[in-house]
């Protein structure tokens, strides 16, 4: 049986008399309530804004890195190596963590981060690590400094191999200093690879996939084989991963330093000075040997002056850059002897960098001071140079630095 459509009820129901529509006299139906399709609306948005409000609380999570609240018991079991990078937060630290197996959750750890301020002073690099801690115990292990390894600072003038000073002390060279860095104990057993393993990457390793930049290659592929990497390491912090090969420490480390380099403009900053990137690294090299940071302008325009007029450079610094306890000063018998960087024998410049030029130096041999000196001599104890342009004013400034007690 059918009814019409006024004559059924929500349910499909028969409406009774009472039930049906009062229409008005000229037939038409009055306008239908409102207040029904107001309710459907404001449940809808209701629907809405809960499903709104979930999907921020679970990106909420996703962002802060808090999901559920499981947790390990205990200080850990068995080291591993973990690292915090440039620009960290604290969650980042904990998924970190979690990948790793150190903690259990995110939450763990960054709760446990809330109660320990020291957590925020956390600086990139890499952190031995134990698995299966608690999130308090997480957290006072990584800040403790002792936790932090692979970490070692190349300075401005810094060599490749060790220098031993007159007075039997060693000055440590990159080589070294990477050697130890390399060390931690993980499960009792060490990760040190030895000075002489790093030695022979630098002399047989691919220059190309250790990271080197491809201007720099040319001329670091003729240098003598235990000097390829000399200068191109530049001045700063360097974070190498304990239980790295050989191979993969010097990548580490030349990569970090090609970004370094790039960040200082080379190769382009070389365009204008006459000189390839390489030449004018290994200009800046002499500089940082040979001066003071305040007089670095001036020592480079000696340099430039020097290469133009076709003089022999005549520094002290590429001597003993060979010598095995280099001094100060140069004697006679040092000046004598035969070799590449033997700038009183040889003219031009020496065949590679002799030490990790500084930002200073190199901004120096790019823009040089405006003068006509050929000559300078540290005269004053705090190693100020007197500059000259003619050697009679230079044997002056040699007779005052002997006076001053300079040398």
């Amino acid at each position: 049986m059918t009814y019409p459509e006024d004559d059924l009820d929500l349910f499909g129901e028969e409406r009774t008399e009472r039930h049906r529509p009062v229409r008005s006299s000229s037939g038409r139906r009055p306008a239908p309530r409102k207040k029904k399709r107001r309710t459907v609306v404001w449940i809808g948005m209701v629907v809405v804004l809960a499903l709104i409000g979930v999907g921020g609380y679970y990106g909420y999570k996703q962002i802060v890195g808090i999901g559920d609240y499981d947790d390990f018991a205990g200080q850990g079991k068995g080291d591993v190596v973990v690292q915090v990078k440039d620009g960290d937060t604290t969650a980042d630290v904990a998924n970190t963590l979690v990948e790793a197996g150190v903690v259990a959750s995110s939450r763990a750890f960054v709760v446990a981060a809330e109660s320990n301020s020291a957590v925020r002073g956390v600086q990139p690099g890499y952190y031995v690590m134990k698995k299966e801690s608690s999130g308090a115990a997480a957290v006072s292990k990584i800040v403790n400094p002792e936790s932090q390894v692979g970490q070692f600072e190349v300075k401005p003038g810094s060599q490749l191999e060790n220098i031993t000073q007159p007075d039997e002390s060693v000055v440590k060279g990159i080589t070294g200093m990477l050697s130890d860095a390399s060390c931690a104990e993980l499960d009792g057993k060490s990760t040190c690879v030895p000075p002489e393993q790093l030695t022979q990457v630098v002399q047989t390793g691919d220059l190309a996939k250790l990271g080197v930049p491809e201007w720099a290659i040319p001329d670091a592929s003729k240098a003598e084989p235990k000097r390829r990497l000399e200068g191109l390491i530049m001045p700063g912090v360097y974070d190498v991963k304990p239980g790295s090969t050989a191979d993969e420490l010097w990548t580490q480390v030349m990569t970090e330093s090609a970004t370094q380099m790039q960040a200082l403009g080379l190769p382009t900053i070389a365009d204008e000075t006459g000189y390839t990137p390489y030449q004018v690294l290994t200009m800046a090299s002499l500089v940082e040997k040979e001066a003071i940071t305040k007089d670095f302008g001036k020592v480079a325009r000696v340099t430039y002056n020097r290469l133009q007029e076709g003089m022999k450079l005549e520094y002290d610094s590429t001597i003993n850059y060979v010598l095995d306890r280099p001094m100060i000063r140069t004697n006679r018998e040092d000046r004598e002897r035969v070799g590449a960087y033997n700038t009183y024998d040889n003219k031009g410049l020496p065949p590679t960098p002799i030490s990790a030029p500084g930002e200073g130096a190199l901004q120096a041999v790019v823009k040089p001071e405006e003068g006509g000196w050929l000559f300078f001599v540290k005269c004053q104890k705090d190693g100020t140079s007197c500059f000259a342009t003619t050697n009679t004013e230079h044997n002056d400034n040699r007779a005052l630095a002997q006076a001053n007690g300079a040398y």
